[in-house]
């Protein structure tokens, strides 16, 4: 079960977690997470770009049942002769 805990944060940051959780389809806390995760994992892993991160993030989310393999260029390269 998910707990919640209130915590102050700026409002300016409050402001931009709205707009972008209305964009992205999300509450403002679960936008915040979403930093929050992407953050933490950018910092743990420093030499990978963000935007790497953040899809191998939302990869992560998805049902298995909708997952594509994955296909290395080379042997997509190959397939098309």
């Amino acid at each position: 079960m998910n707990t919640s805990t209130s915590i102050r944060i700026d409002q300016t940051l409050y402001e931009q977690a709205r707009s972008e959780a209305l964009v992205e389809h999300r509450t403002i806390a679960g936008q915040i997470e979403y930093w929050a995760r992407v953050g933490r994992a950018a910092l743990d892993n420093p030499d990978l770009p963000v935007s790497f991160i953040a899809e191998s993030l939302a990869s992560m989310a998805e049902p298995r049942s909708e997952a594509t393999d994955f296909v290395p260029r080379s042997a997509a390269d190959e397939l098309r002769g």
